[in-house]
């Protein structure tokens, strides 16, 4: 009865099954009968110099023969591997591309760059204290009037001679780029710099 109620609801909609089945059959005739086989295998690695370093390793452990099979088995292990590697380098370089900066679902929990900032500051202070520390030694050095210095008194009061010198110089050469720059008067703006030039050129 359900082979004959599916005929009916067939041949209410205007179907044929026979013919419907000869067409079929009719279309797909070729793969009837035929064998369906898988490409041909061929390894990812080069097989010669891969079974020469496996004939290596096996060596070792006292393993003489190596089939073709573990070759073949190690070049698609090698590929499978590669290829999940890239998979998580890509994934991992387009987290990298992502900014979390403007996402309301997300608060910055560390700033590296103002830490970084912070420890530059504290070493720059840290070296004037120091400079500051050495600078009074050497400036005390050179006020004394001992009439018998050591030689380590006489090396102190040569290198307070020389930073004098040295700050001395430094205040020249600062006193002398203000003349100069006095003398030069105000920077005018060059005409590379002019808005209009900019707008035709620049974009």
């Amino acid at each position: 009865r359900d082979d004959d109620d599916i005929n009916d609801v067939a041949s209410m909609a205007g179907v044929n099954l026979n013919e419907e089945s000869a067409r079929i059959m009719a279309t797909n005739s070729d793969l009837v009968g035929t064998q369906i086989q898988s490409c041909k295998d061929e390894p990812f690695l080069a097989a010669i110099p891969l079974h020469k370093r496996i004939l290596e390793t096996a060596k070792k452990l006292g393993i003489t023969d190596v089939p073709a099979e573990v070759v073949t088995f190690i070049s698609h292990a090698t590929q499978n591997r590669l290829r999940t590697v890239i998979e998580k380098v890509t994934v991992i370089t387009q987290h990298r591309t992502e900014s979390y900066k403007d996402d309301e679902w997300y608060e910055q929990a560390t700033d590296v760059r103002s830490q970084l900032k912070f420890f530059e500051q504290l070493e720059r202070l840290e070296k004037q204290r120091k400079d500051e520390q050495e600078r009074e030694i050497l400036l005390k050095a050179a006020k004394s009037r001992s009439r018998q210095e050591d030689p380590e008194q006489a090396r102190l009061k040569q290198k307070a001679k020389e930073m004098q010198q040295q700050e001395l110089a430094q205040m020249r050469q600062r006193d002398a780029n203000l003349t100069a720059l006095a003398a030069i008067g105000p920077r005018k703006k060059r005409k590379l710099d002019a808005p209009g030039l900019l707008s035709i050129g620049g974009e």
